[in-house]
């Protein structure tokens, strides 16, 4: 079955204007895990400046940026494994979130228990893992809706579980047309909430988070539980929730 075919012209005449906070997981120890490693803040502010010289060069557009969000589009490593809107090898970075907490939870938890099905020797942590939300700022006037007509008849190949193919393939289009953003549709949310993914640093509104919270995620062979105390919430995935994806068997089973 051949891909859907959008011109740079096409996919420019379909740029809109995209402007609201957007949600990211991080594991919890980005920072804390060089602490354990030096004897002073004074020696660990030493230590992460000698590891972000080592680091790949971020591109101009993050000049000023919270390292949160620069970090996906660091160039000059190979990207190892192609995601949605980026392929393998050395390609331009993403940013990938979500409009809702709870979208990027979906996501987040799908992608764990993804990791333990293709490992299935690997036992599942006895204890649940620290994880940061955050939300930041977005404002651009180029950005696309795959949710929307007339791109979203083809959603059957956006929404695509395993090929992301046409997906890459739009990508590369859009940022010939100068798209800074794409709006989709999660496949991983039982919810079917909204993602973003952010082609250019650009689509920042601002430099730093605006919002952080901390939640406790446990996997299990039943599914995914998350807690945060701050706002209180709680949310369960099944690995039913995910039936979608052929690849998330039962882990462990």
């Amino acid at each position: 079955m051949s891909l859907p075919i959008w011109t740079p012209d096409a996919l420019s005449s379909e740029a809109r204007a995209f402007a609201k906070p957007v949600w990211r997981l991080v594991e919890a120890q980005h920072r804390v895990s060089t602490l354990k490693l030096v004897d002073t803040l004074e020696e660990q502010t030493l230590l992460e400046g000698l590891l972000e010289e080592s680091k790949p060069v971020l591109p101009p557009e993050c000049a000023g940026l919270d390292y949160l969000l620069a970090t996906p589009f660091r160039y000059g490593a190979i990207y190892p494994h192609g995601s949605r809107f980026r392929r393998a090898g050395r390609t331009l970075g993403v940013f990938y979130a979500a409009e809702a907490v709870t979208t990027a939870l979906a996501e987040m938890a799908f992608y764990r228990l993804l990791f333990y099905a293709e490992s299935p020797e690997t036992p599942f942590p006895a204890n649940a893992a620290d994880y940061t939300a955050f939300s930041v700022a977005t404002g651009t006037k180029a950005a696309i809706d795959l949710t929307m007509p007339p791109l979203v008849r083809d959603h059957q190949y956006w929404s695509n579980p395993i090929d992301y193919a046409a997906c890459q393939a739009l990508a590369e289009t859009a940022r010939l047309a100068g798209i800074e953003a794409i709006r989709y549709r999660s496949v991983r949310d039982p919810e079917s909430g909204a993602n973003v993914a952010l082609l250019s640093a650009r689509a920042f509104a601002e430099p730093k988070p605006l919002e952080r919270q901390t939640w406790r995620i446990r996997l299990s062979t039943h599914g995914v539980q998350a807690i945060c105390e701050f706002p209180a919430m709680r949310i369960e995935f099944s690995c039913t929730d995910f039936g979608n994806d052929p690849r998330l068997e039962r882990p462990g089973e």
